[in-house]
């Protein structure tokens, strides 16, 4: 397929023309067909224990491998009656945590009431940052909020090294991170003992799997905290996902083949048998209903007979529904496995 039905912004590049890339015919089996040979299809929920709230595609970077899409252009946030919608269906649950992400979600207008109700409720809550919106003027009282309210941080950081980063983020965002970073550690953040957690995510720079979580975590803490003293508790590892901005770049630089090829002979049953759609419900901006935040950037939402839309939330129907399966899922189930919360297996 043309390179040119992926341009950014390009009318062509819809979800509908990247899912005709990643369904077109290839020697590899498809993703629904080794789940059958692993026992797992169809593929279905084990109940809800994550409630992601994807609250637009507002962002102040623009990242090359953003699945979202996301940048200062994008004018998609989630609405009061939305955000309204979001918590009265997490009141009815008992779903233990929250987890809010964009774009950058503290730039859209809900983020802080969002997490004051969720808190409220009793909820874990975890916000998906990109670090550099703690830097911004607007926003220079965003880091004593997060603490005030224990919301746990996942932060994106794809390298301890400063060319590596901007590569993928853009020209200094490197710099801006390790400045965030040491901001959140003067409040706690990353300490032992403080209740605060800091997370880091790595993807890889390139069309490559991720290394063992294990031992690029020991070499971050290592390097982070001697050239920067930088502290944080964990790092997660996630498989950079065949769609978007990165699918764009398989392409354009003759990688998807293999790439594609590379995921499928990784399949791990393991991995499949923990993927995070089991045990998350994805809401979208406009409140569509999806089985992961990548099925939301497809615009594949949930169905069998589920409900769609967060007006009709219904958690009976939603805690073991059927999944929603496509050939981008070998990014959740390669190797040891990726998902919001680093490997599965």
């Amino acid at each position: 397929m043309p390179l040119t039905l992926l341009g950014r912004h390009n009318p062509l590049a819809s979800a509908s023309e990247q899912l005709k890339v990643l369904e077109q015919p290839s020697p590899n089996p498809s993703f629904a067909a080794q789940l059958d040979r692993a026992g797992l299809y169809p593929l279905r929920a084990t109940g809800i224990t994550v409630f992601q709230i994807n609250v637009g595609k507002l962002c102040n970077q623009t990242c090359r491998h953003c699945h979202v899409d996301a940048g200062p252009d994008r004018i998609e946030i989630m609405s009061q009656e939305t955000a309204e919608l979001c918590v009265a269906a997490l009141a009815r649950t008992d779903i233990p945590t929250v987890d809010i992400t964009g774009g950058a979600p503290e730039l859209t207008p809900h983020f802080r009431w969002l997490v004051k109700q969720a808190r409220g409720l009793g909820r874990q809550v975890l916000d998906r940052c990109n670090l550099s919106v703690l830097l911004l003027p607007s926003q220079a009282d965003l880091a004593g909020f997060l603490a005030q309210h224990q919301v746990e941080i996942i932060a994106s950081l794809p390298s301890y090294r400063a060319g590596q980063t901007d590569a993928q983020r853009g020209d200094g965002i490197f710099e801006k991170s390790i400045e965030a970073l040491g901001l959140l550690n003067r409040f706690g953040y990353g300490r032992p003992d403080s209740g605060l957690s800091l997370n880091l995510v790595y993807n890889p720079v390139g069309a490559f799997l991720p290394p063992k979580q294990e031992s690029i975590e020991a070499q971050f803490k290592k390097e982070l905290r001697a050239k920067h003293g930088i502290e944080f508790n964990r790092l997660y590892t996630i498989t950079n996902m065949p769609i978007s901005r990165f699918l764009e770049f398989l392409m354009e630089s003759g990688n998807y083949d293999q790439y594609m090829t590379r995921l499928a002979n990784a399949f791990n049953p393991a991995a499949a048998a923990e993927v995070m759609c089991r045990y998350t419900l994805s809401v979208g901006w406009d409140g569509r209903l999806y089985d992961c935040d990548f099925n939301q950037m497809l615009e594949i939402p949930v169905d069998h007979g589920a409900p769609s839309h967060i007006r009709d939330f219904d958690p009976v129907q939603l805690h073991h529904r059927r999944i929603v399966t496509r050939n981008h899922c070998y990014g959740c189930t390669a190797g040891s496995g990726s998902s919001c919360g680093g490997t599965v297996a």
